[in-house]
């Protein structure tokens, strides 16, 4: 019809709306898992996320976000004999690093990304465009082997502490123990900090998972990739809030304070840390299973979390009756890391180091796809064109 237009796809496109943060809009398929919000449940890919971690060790689940399938006896012990020698640093990297810990100031996840961008570099890590499979996934294992070391590494040097060399023998988790602490951790640090680990190896589309697979999604070799996802994973909303949550708790102090101390936090506007989650409108599932971990390590700590969050959580459906807010998987997360004698600086590298896996899982996942990801923006702005001024 003559003076009519019709819109492109495109055009179409530009025009829909989204929720602010793209909430549940769905961007692509993935194999790797799923969260459930509703039901207060996450898995990996057809196994209940929980119920590997109460059973299984780091290096299962290692294997089964890279091969798609727990593995038996035999591969286990393959994969860990596979991924051992990955561990180690290079001399290159080794001479580096105090200057890398003294410049960070003790962000370690800033030190993080330059360790891993000078390692990529001395690996010769090429882009993913141009990698075949085989290499895809050997840089992937490399990558999420190599990350603990540093960053125990990195600790280390931070605190006049020479770094150590991962050792033979040693689970993934309690070589991080041991690289962190310097000792032999005991049987039941080892278990707890196992389960904390399998619990945090994947969530979803969370910000530093999305961001990884954007980067991905150029061609962008996969360390590249991986730091992008530690730079969106530092922000305090994201990974950088287990610490927080526990000095939460050293600020209350006592029971008598509980009240008081989250009234005046909800009036002053200001976020609790440990509490709330944009995806669980349950009890968040990572969160009963670290009570559960915190209270068979036992002792006053783990009590008095359990007292303040059964406190906070009734003040906030008071206080925020619009919101059902529980604690999250941070609030427990520092409580066990505490209790197995890991430093609070160590709290989000510690969650880094399980993360590396899951999002090395889907920048795997991601460079099978061939599109670009390239969302729109809604411009806003003053009406254009307008003239330049002379």
């Amino acid at each position: 019809m003559s003076g009519t237009t019709t819109n492109s796809p495109r055009d179409t496109i530009r025009a829909s709306e989204v929720p602010p943060g793209l909430r549940g809009v769905v961007v692509t398929s993935t194999t790797l898992g799923d969260v459930r919000g509703e039901e207060g449940f996450y898995h990996y890919r057809e196994y209940s996320a929980v119920d590997l971690a109460e059973t299984r060790s780091l290096e299962d689940v290692w294997f089964l976000f890279v091969e798609g399938r727990l593995p038996d006896a035999e591969e286990r012990a393959a994969f860990v004999e596979e991924v051992a020698p990955l561990r180690r640093l290079p001399a290159e990297l080794l001479a580096v690093l105090p200057a890398i810990a003294g410049s960070s100031r003790g962000d370690l996840l800033a030190g993080l990304r330059a360790a891993l961008s000078l390692a990529g570099a001395v690996r010769g890590v090429r882009p993913l465009w141009d990698s075949s499979g085989e290499q895809r996934r050997a840089d992937a294992l490399w990558v999420a082997a190599v990350t603990p070391t540093i960053l125990a590494a990195l600790y280390r040097l931070g605190v006049g502490l020479e770094p150590l060399e991962p050792r033979q023998g040693l689970s993934a988790a309690a070589n991080w123990l041991y690289q962190v602490t310097g000792e032999e951790p005991a049987e039941h640090e080892v278990a707890a900090i196992n389960r904390y680990l399998v619990s945090t190896v994947d969530h979803g589309f969370n910000a530093s998972t999305f961001t990884g697979r954007v980067v991905a999604s150029t061609g962008a070799d996969l360390v590249a990739a991986v730091v992008a996802a530690v730079g969106a994973f530092s922000g305090p909303l994201h990974g950088g809030a287990p610490d927080r949550a526990l000095d939460a708790l050293d600020e209350i102090g006592s029971p008598d304070r509980i009240d008081g101390w989250v009234r005046g936090r909800v009036q002053a506007g200001d976020r609790i840390m440990g509490f709330g989650h944009p995806v669980y409108r349950t009890a968040d599932p990572r969160a009963v299973m670290l009570r559960r971990t915190a209270l068979e390590l036992g002792g006053d700590l783990a009590d008095f979390a359990v007292r303040v969050e059964a406190r906070v959580v009734e003040l906030l459906a008071e206080l925020k009756p619009e919101r059902r807010l529980h604690a999250n998987v941070e609030f427990y997360a520092g409580v066990v890391m505490e209790l197995c004698g890991l430093p609070r600086a160590m709290f989000t590298p510690t969650f880094a180091t399980s993360r590396v896996i899951g999002w090395c899982a889907n920048l795997l996942e991601q460079a099978g796809e061939s599109s670009i990801i390239r969302p729109a923006a809604r411009y806003v702005g003053p009406p254009a064109p307008v003239p330049v001024p002379a």
